[in-house]
């Protein structure tokens, strides 16, 4: 915890500023304009909704609300949790990735949940807020390559920088993993849980928006492969599409 990636570093930062901003500085009619302009409200594409402009932004909001909502949290708990999850899921997937390619991989599986929120949210007014689409995406994508041999939860000592280097599993023989389909079977029962207002989590006074975390998990999951730097490792027939995979 006391060598976070930078880009992690950076994006927590961020995300305390901006919490810090709306509860310190701006005046309540100020934040109801922040979060008009910059969280995700899905009723800005309902082309049957006349807004006359109660919604602002136009349609550069259309696009960048897709990844800002990401930077807002509803209050110090919902961004403690989702700092925590950031932490533990982002270090490994920036580590491996790079500053540059983690920051786009945010970007996109934050979109993705917010493609998925729209689709089964259309129409509605209610802003969402929060990482979890993000932070999900990483958890997907530390899946692919954690569980391997070598890998940072297979060296329970002395991990090191290119533990986190190991060649990641192929999709379908990451599927078949028993540990990484248990992982599956927990997160998305967690999921299905919360959805059905079962489970509730500490602080959650709104509803959660759990299709968004099922949105930027599944892009991480599908995505990985374009953003991983790693080759795959080369079979043992010596025609195998890499050999600058790392160790074995």
């Amino acid at each position: 915890m006391f060598n976070v990636p930078s880009a992690v570093a950076a994006i927590l930062i961020v995300l305390g500023l901006v919490h810090a901003v709306r509860v310190l500085l701006l005046s309540p009619r100020a934040d109801v304009q922040l979060l008009l302009l910059f969280s995700f409200i899905p009723v800005r594409y309902d082309p049957t909704v006349l807004l006359q402009g109660v919604v602002p932004g136009g349609l550069a909001a259309d696009v960048w609300t897709f990844v800002t909502y990401a930077l807002i949290h509803g209050d110090i708990t919902h961004l403690g949790l989702n700092a925590v999850w950031l932490l533990a899921f982002g270090t490994p997937v920036a580590r491996r990735f790079g500053n540059g390619r983690f920051l786009v991989f945010l970007a996109a599986t934050a979109a993705a949940g917010a493609a998925a929120h729209l689709a089964t949210h259309a129409g509605e007014f209610v802003p969402m807020v929060g990482a979890s689409a993000a932070i999900s995406g990483c958890m997907a994508a530390a899946m692919r390559f954690a569980f391997q041999d070598g890998g940072p939860l297979a060296r329970w000592r002395t991990p090191d920088m290119q533990s986190y280097r190991v060649p990641a599993a192929p999709l379908v023989a990451a599927l078949s993993d028993p540990r990484i389909l248990a992982f599956l079977a927990v997160w998305f029962g967690l999921n299905v849980l919360i959805g059905a207002g079962t489970l509730a989590l500490p602080g959650a006074e709104a509803a959660v928006a759990w299709q968004a975390h099922i949105g930027g998990f599944l892009a991480g999951l599908l995505l990985f492969a374009l953003f991983d730097p790693v080759g795959r490792p080369a079979r043992r027939d010596g025609h195998g599409p890499g050999t600058d995979a790392g160790p074995h």
